[in-house]
């Protein structure tokens, strides 16, 4: 099965069951990183992850790794460590700021480009994407963002630069999450990180399920606006 090659001209994705099995979930190329494409591709289980000077490109995985808010683990060092956190825990306070906390200090490097940043700044102008932002005073030391999709949230990336700080900000928003009937947080692709926060895999299929029945659900008011969690 063949990559397939995406046009400026059109929005249209082919199948996620297209998707190449190795490497797993590629599903096709080019295209560009506008808020009507992206938010079409999240709309069906897809999304963009290449690294610099590569062409766009867009996978959906199978299996797929979520998490249900009321199965996020927290072990009991981090309860310890949370009922006497130093942390105050915002949303949407310094969007720009989580956006380049995720993208800077991977000794990986990054797959959070100059055109990347872009585009999510522009989901953000717009209302879809939100930032949750871990405080010590007025140090910015750890957060996450992603894409709101009804009672879904794409969590995209995360950063900690203090101890616990990208964990506080899963668990605090998780909590807010429930309160505002919200129900799966996609974590795209497993890592340890993640799978010992509570993160699962299950199949695509299943996942695009979700996306089916949840994704047109709303959320409760004031889910998303500037507020403090924590």
């Amino acid at each position: 099965m063949r990559l397939v090659q995406l046009s400026r001209e059109s929005l249209i994705f082919p199948p996620p069951e297209m998707a190449l099995r190795e490497p797993n979930g590629l599903l096709a190329m080019g295209g560009d990183l506008s808020p009507a494409r992206l938010l079409n591709a999240y709309q069906h289980g897809i999304f963009p992850w290449f690294s610099p000077g590569d062409p766009i490109l867009w996978w959906s995985p199978d299996p797929r790794a979520v998490l249900l808010p009321e199965q996020f683990h927290l072990s009991r060092s981090m309860k310890r460590f949370h009922n006497r956190s130093p942390y105050r825990v915002t949303m949407n306070e310094s969007f720009a700021g989580v956006l380049e906390g995720c993208a800077s200090g991977r000794e990986e490097g990054t797959w959070i480009t100059f055109e990347m940043k872009r585009a999510w700044l522009r989901l953000y102008e717009l209302g879809h994407a939100h930032s949750i932002e871990v405080w010590d005073e007025h140090q910015l030391v750890g957060g996450m963002y992603g894409l709101a999709m009804g009672q879904i949230f794409c969590g995209e990336s995360m950063f900690s630069r203090q101890e616990n700080a990208s964990k506080t900000a899963l668990w605090v928003f998780c909590q807010h999450f429930i309160r505002h009937q919200g129900r799966l947080v996609d974590c795209q692709v497993l890592n340890p990180h993640t799978a010992s926060l509570g993160a699962q895999e299950i199949p695509r299929a299943d996942y695009l399920q979700y996306v089916q029945s949840l994704a047109d659900q709303p959320v409760s008011d004031g889910c998303w606006q500037t507020q403090t969690l924590f």
